[in-house]
């Protein structure tokens, strides 16, 4: 008889990859979600349980007194699922998110401002509602779940990227291109480093849980892509995957308001997460690497567009206005215009020990 595997959620955008590793793994799968969103990667041989998630008594009603060999909880409110499926399943395991560092919501929360790069599962984490609402919560559900499944397995998710995602923060630069954009705002040069995980790579993370129970039971994980891409680099792949070269123009972060909904944060600090424990413990690389994974997820944009003014788009808070990008690029332009050369006597250069392009000349002409 297989083993049974309860998957709460599995429609969202690494959910197919979970259900199917699943299965892969000889598990009769269920997933358990709302059923207004059906995927076709979704199997036919995979049960589904309809009901509402956040609702305790709907959930608690729709399992009655089953019981399954695994739990994969994506979806809902996680304390009170971790609370339900107490003696319903031999393994549970989690995803919440990494909002659960003190700095990653509010960068102001530490000193100097910005997460420690890269952080590690042991940096602090929020411990005052003050500091953060959202993440004090995800802390709290952290701990309920190790209380009631000591053996739990959880991940902390960073943003999402690829198909399915609802908030898809590639199509700030997809849409500009299609839209025959020839200039992008960056901050800083777009030189922000932001962790992110590609649908597929987050998927096998959690998976690794179901493949190694003893070493990850009891333990708390980041996960994301092996390589933290800078925003510059993220456009550059996507303009160079579709064929249309972006004009990155670079300000300064408090003038490049139309670069927000790329930094998603108040600061354009670095958020980039340690995987050591994920690498090490459970043997964790990513299926896709993540240069192929953005260029993927942007040509799955172009093919299925985000509704104009939608859901996705009002997620995003981008505008999309044009006019106004032209306005203040054209007064940036006139600004840069405006500085005089400071006509330094000695120009400042880039260090005696830099042996790069425009840097200190080699003692000989040849080596030997």
């Amino acid at each position: 008889m297989k083993p049974s595997a309860l998957v709460i959620g599995g429609t969202g955008p690494t959910g197919h990859f979970i259900v199917n590793g699943l299965r892969a793994r000889g598990h009769a799968v269920s997933i358990l979600h709302t059923g207004r969103h059906e995927i076709p990667e979704i199997p036919d041989d995979v049960e589904h349980i309809h009901t509402d998630p956040y609702d305790e008594a709907a959930l608690k009603g729709a399992l009655g007194q089953r019981t399954f060999d695994v739990c994969v909880a994506t979806y809902g409110r996680l304390r009170r699922t971790a609370e339900i499926m107490r003696g319903r399943t031999g393994r549970f395991v989690s995803v919440g998110g990494v909002p659960a560092y003190l700095g990653f919501m509010n960068p102001r929360a530490l000193r100097p401002a910005g997460l420690p790069v890269p952080t590690g599962e042991d940096s602090p984490l929020v411990r005052n509602e003050g500091d953060d609402g959202k993440g004090y919560r995800i802390v709290r559900s952290e701990e309920a779940v190790l209380e009631a499944h000591p053996s739990a397995a959880h991940f902390r998710y960073p943003m999402v990227y690829g198909p399915y995602q609802p908030a898809p923060r590639e199509w700030c630069v997809v849409k500009r291109i299609l839209d025959g954009r020839r200039q992008i705002i960056l901050a800083d040069d777009g030189l922000t480093l932001q962790i992110h995980g590609y649908v597929e790579n987050l998927a096998h993370a959690v998976l690794l849980a179901v493949d190694h129970p003893e070493a990850s039971a009891g333990q708390i994980y980041n996960c994301g892509d092996e390589e933290t891409l800078t925003l510059r680099q993220i456009v550059e792949l996507i303009a160079e995957a579709l064929g249309q070269p972006l004009e990155i123009v670079t300000m300064p972060w408090k003038l490049a308001t139309p670069a927000r909904p790329l930094v998603g944060q108040p600061l354009p600090t670095h958020r980039v997460l340690d995987l050591a424990k994920l690498r090490h413990q459970l043997g964790y690389r990513d299926r896709v690497p993540a240069r192929e994974a953005i260029v993927h997820t942007a040509r799955w944009l172009v093919e299925h567009p985000p509704e104009l003014g939608g859901l996705e788009e009002t997620v995003l808070q981008d505008p999309f206005d044009y006019a106004a990008e032209d306005r203040l690029i054209g007064a940036w332009e006139r600004a840069l215009a405006s500085i005089p050369d400071p006509d330094f006597t000695t120009p400042p250069g880039y260090g005696m020990a830099y042996s790069g392009p425009g840097g200190r000349a080699p003692s000989k002409s040849e080596f030997s």
